[in-house]
């Protein structure tokens, strides 16, 4: 059972043997925080408190188990907005102790990176480009668990950048996926 509540969406995903997705719910808070011209940390960490449980149960009810069938809690312990990671901590801590179920953090960026696997197997050594709407690092893994970062971005990263770009030409929050669209759009010259 994996529990990422870093930023602004609630997802609950089940996997079975690590491999196969036997469940993948997330409820988005986009359509809140639009009027606020983007995430409002306070209003994220209060959202994930209203829908956490019920994504949980209904990622089990998806996923066809129960608690009793579940080896491992994982959760992520950031980086992110650190009331929004504290519900989703405490959730998992709630649900370790009253089924007896081992816990284990996960740095939100490695999470990144290993989503990865699901697509093809690793084949080190390899550079990898994290674009996360709050992060944007280039890392070298020589092997598995080892990471550098070779670089990242000294201040706003490329998602923030694209919300800000977007508000200032007119464009809706987020405004990263509709100038990813427009640009699909344009004519070279």
């Amino acid at each position: 059972l994996s529990i990422e509540t870093s930023c602004d969406e609630t997802s609950i995903a089940i996997l079975k043997d690590g491999k196969e997705l036997l469940a993948n719910v997330v409820s988005s808070q986009i359509n809140k925080h639009k009027e606020f011209g983007g995430v409002m940390p306070e209003l994220a960490s209060r959202l994930h408190l209203e829908n956490i449980m019920y994504c949980i149960d209904a990622a089990l009810k998806e996923a066809k188990i129960d608690y009793k069938d579940i080896t491992l809690i994982v959760y992520t312990k950031g980086p992110g907005l650190i009331g929004a990671l504290h519900v989703g901590i405490q959730a998992a801590k709630a649900i370790s102790v009253a089924h007896n179920i081992p816990l284990l953090g996960v740095d939100h960026m490695k999470g990144h990176i290993y989503s990865s696997r699901y697509i093809s197997d690793f084949k080190f050594p390899l550079l990898t480009l994290v674009v996360s709407g709050g992060h944007t690092d280039l890392v070298y893994m020589k092997e598995d668990y080892s990471f550098k970062r070779i670089g990242s971005t000294l201040d706003d990263a490329v998602g923030e950048a694209y919300d800000k770009v977007g508000k200032v030409v007119g464009l809706e929050y987020p405004g990263g996926p509709k100038i990813d669209k427009l640009a699909k759009l344009g004519q070279d010259t």
